[in-house]
């Protein structure tokens, strides 16, 4: 099938906002998002011409996760092979209904659209707010989100079968509100601009992510996950996620190797002790190092909001080594734009 479908293909059940669009009525339509149109919509306008040119490639922006954020050139046909992969791991079907409410800017919102024109999917698109299905009462075959979206939407995600969340961690609070929903199937997914989206994904509640197809996964030597996909990238691609590899489908991912406090010898993976406190904390937090004369780096957690004394009976689940030495509190994180936290900056500012 991946033979057959080409970038300059528009499926013919593909449709916008409820209307049947071919290549050139995109192009039209693009140009009167670009003169008529709200910011989020001239965006829609501006990636619509820049696919639909003579270029084999679009220029994409990342979101500035792991260092300052950069432009890549990715290749058009890898973007339609990744749109094809989403639809064979998530058996989404021409003609099923979806909904766009992502920024355009980043490519997560970029292939939404892709996916749509490719697999055939029925798009309406909104502007990307925090509570994107307000007063909409459409039933929606598949829809993406970023986790403040999906807390926003809990009431109407009554109205949506499969539900996929990336661009940032979900915390405990959330995937317990959504485990208590009906009728709907909500996936965590795992990625970066680099794979073009996502190249895995569980269901909430599971532990191991699931590749894709066409997607191979190993380790290096400092155990980080590398991925081998031939359809969406001409090398490899190296993380710095720390994961345990489960078989040749499925992985656990542990945390970041960039965030790992090294405190007296012994390393520590914060997002495994954010964890254990996940439950206990309401507020937004995190678990760092920072320099210490005897330890090298002591363990430290922050945590967002007005300073207030901690019970230390939260740590009461932590070994040992994983207790916090010390507590911070931040009024506000600093965040990238698309509201992933700065971890590193964070503590620098304190």
């Amino acid at each position: 099938m991946t033979n057959e479908v080409t970038y300059k293909n528009v499926h013919n059940r593909f449709k916008l906002n409820g209307f049947h669009l071919d290549k050139d009525d995109l192009c039209r339509v693009s140009y009167c998002l670009i003169k008529e149109g709200d910011a989020f919509e001239k965006s829609i306008g501006d990636f619509l011409l820049d696919w639909f040119d003579n270029k084999e490639y679009v220029d994409l922006k990342t979101s500035g996760t792991t260092g300052a954020p950069k432009i890549i050139r990715m290749d058009k046909q890898k973007m339609v092979n990744s749109a094809l992969a989403t639809g064979d791991f998530f058996e989404l079907s021409p003609g099923d209904k979806a909904l766009y409410c992502l920024p355009t800017a980043y490519i997560a919102g970029k292939m939404m659209l892709v996916r749509s024109f490719i697999l055939g999917l029925d798009i309406d698109f909104v502007e990307p707010t925090s509570n994107p299905l307000a007063r909409n009462e459409t039933k929606y075959d598949f829809v993406a989100m970023v986790p403040l979206q999906a807390q926003n939407s809990l009431a109407a995600l009554k109205n949506v079968k499969k539900l996929i969340v990336g661009g940032a961690k979900m915390s405990k609070e959330l995937e317990k509100s959504l485990l208590k929903l009906k009728n709907i199937a909500v996936y965590e997914t795992y990625g970066m601009t680099e794979t073009i989206t996502h190249i895995a994904a569980k269901k909430i509640g599971e532990k191991a992510f699931s590749i894709l197809p066409n997607i191979h996964i190993s380790q290096n030597e400092n155990h980080c996950l590398v991925i081998d996909a031939p359809k969406i990238s001409d090398e490899l691609i190296v993380t710095n996620d720390l994961i345990e590899i489960i078989n040749d489908n499925q992985f656990v991912f542990l945390g970041r190797s960039d965030n790992v406090v090294n405190s007296g010898g012994i390393k520590l993976i914060p997002e495994q002790i954010e964890e254990k406190l996940a439950a206990l904390i309401p507020s937004r937090f995190f678990i760092a190092g920072m320099a210490d004369a005897s330890l090298g780096e002591k363990l430290i957690l922050v945590i967002e909001g007005e300073k207030h004394e901690v019970d230390k009976a939260i740590f009461k689940g932590l070994d040992k080594y994983e207790k916090p030495k010390e507590v911070f509190f931040v009024t506000q994180f600093l965040e990238t734009d698309n509201g992933k936290v700065k971890r590193k900056e964070t503590v620098e500012s304190l």
